[in-house]
């Protein structure tokens, strides 16, 4: 059996406008578009095709909705329909191992003690790291405020009603209430929208794509194995 500490293994970052791949040891990212009415039998189909040159004996999939034990519990709310059920290690062929997207960009954003990401995206993405222990959350369609949830002021949505200037302004707000909340002692904004940010909220840094892939490396180290409640991974050892 190959070590597992020497897996080549093909990170997945499922998106509501882009699904981005990157595969242990090459620094080359391909991605393609996806959208509202992708399914997951499509979004295979589409890596494999893109990746029939690359080699890997293993596959993370960071996946927009709820994961729980490793399988996919509800349906997107930004892509098509059928991925509750769907058997992806079928699919690739490979052992596969399919977490929630903002978890799987938290992993590789840790640096220790009790952290929050916040993946600003075509929705919102969040996870929370306590002691190297990772848990997504739901956060994106809990009530805010006004009658919206979080996600309607922080996601795209929210974007384009409230203009850019309004939107930072929301951002900082949201920012500052999870990080008291939830205690936390730093913040990593992430996804599609956070460059647009043009100054950081208090105690938050940028985070990166590359990070979603450097989480999708770390999981198949022996210190980011699952938990034995199944819900969340161990903090691995060092960045890929």
């Amino acid at each position: 059996m190959k070590d597992p500490h020497h897996k080549r293994v093909l990170a997945v970052d499922v998106g509501g406008n882009h699904i981005k791949m990157r595969v242990f040891g090459r620094r080359e990212m391909r991605q393609f578009e996806s959208g509202p009415k992708m399914t997951p039998r499509q979004m295979v189909a589409q890596v494999h095709e893109l990746t029939g040159d690359w080699i890997y004996d293993a596959v993370s999939i960071g996946y927009p909705g709820m994961v729980v034990h490793g399988t996919v519990v509800a349906e997107p709310h930004n892509l098509g329909r059928g991925w509750v059920g769907f058997d992806f290690r079928k699919a690739f062929g490979r052992p596969t191992h399919i977490l929630n997207d903002a978890a799987m960009q938290a992993i590789g954003s840790y640096e220790g003690g009790r952290m929050l990401f916040l993946g600003l995206g075509t929705g919102l993405g969040s996870a929370l790291v306590v002691d190297g222990i990772v848990e997504s959350m739901e956060l994106a369609h809990l009530p805010f405020k006004k009658g919206r949830t979080y996600e309607d002021y922080v996601g795209d949505r929210g974007l384009r009603r409230l203009g850019p200037k309004k939107w930072q302004k929301a951002v900082k707000e949201v920012v500052n209430q999870l990080s008291t909340v939830l205690e936390v002692d730093y913040i990593v904004i992430g996804g599609g929208n956070s460059r647009k940010l043009k100054r950081l909220p208090k105690n938050a840094r940028l985070g990166s794509n590359d990070f979603a892939f450097i989480g999708g490396f770390r999981i198949w180290r022996d210190a980011a194995k699952p938990r034995a409640a199944g819900k969340g991974y161990r903090r691995s050892i060092a960045i890929p």
